[in-house]
């Protein structure tokens, strides 16, 4: 494969990533912090870049830990488990990198900073960029993508749960119902992007 052809493949699932398959709003994967951080712009904007952060570089190393570890040793079905250990320490690093050096945005997140551990997103994009068996650069693309993908959707959210605190909500439809019903539209304005450039 030439590095064009190599570096387009990159762009392609890269696109695809934030907006054809967005993981979030395809996939529904990573759905607890999105509604539950989605109250302001400024603490979803935080999460977002975590997440991205995050995922861009567990992507990276899941892929080298699974194909130079698991595979030699043929171990792949322990990937769930190497995987979540990769994260968690990334997540913890992160985590003391916002309480060292932005503590009020570290507050503001909470519990939920520590629960990208879990977030089923991070681990997803790990386990798809296996199934899919991508290359090392097509997987960074891929993880990064995501993530923006993830954040987009998120502060996307975000700014229409603020916006639609000053306005007039139907009372059977205030809080949880309103924002699974933005949420569903949200999604097929992504779903909308369909066709356009579809990664493999």
């Amino acid at each position: 494969m030439s590095l064009t052809t190599e570096l387009w493949q990159v762009l392609v699932v890269c696109f695809s990533a934030i907006f054809t398959g967005n993981i979030l709003l395809t996939t529904f994967l990573g759905m607890c912090p999105f509604l539950a951080v989605s109250r302001q712009v400024k603490a979803s904007v935080g999460l977002g870049f975590a997440v991205v952060f995050v995922m861009t570089f567990t992507s990276l190393l899941n892929w080298l830990a699974y194909r130079y570890v698991l595979v030699p040793m043929e171990l792949e079905f322990f990937r769930f488990i190497l995987f979540i250990i990769i994260i968690a320490t990334f997540v913890q690093f992160v985590e003391m990198v916002l309480e060292r050096y932005s503590p009020v945005l570290y507050q503001n997140l909470g519990i939920f900073l520590p629960l990208i551990t879990v977030n089923c997103a991070i681990l997803g994009a790990s386990l798809f960029m296996v199934i899919r068996e991508y290359t090392l650069p097509v997987t960074v693309g891929y993880g990064f993508g995501s993530g923006v993908g993830w954040m987009l959707a998120i502060v996307a959210m975000a700014g229409i749960r603020q916006q639609m605190a000053v306005e007039r909500v139907p009372k059977g439809l205030q809080g949880p119902g309103i924002t699974l019903i933005i949420a569903g539209l949200m999604a097929l304005g992504f779903i909308g992007f369909t066709g356009v450039l579809q990664g493999s």
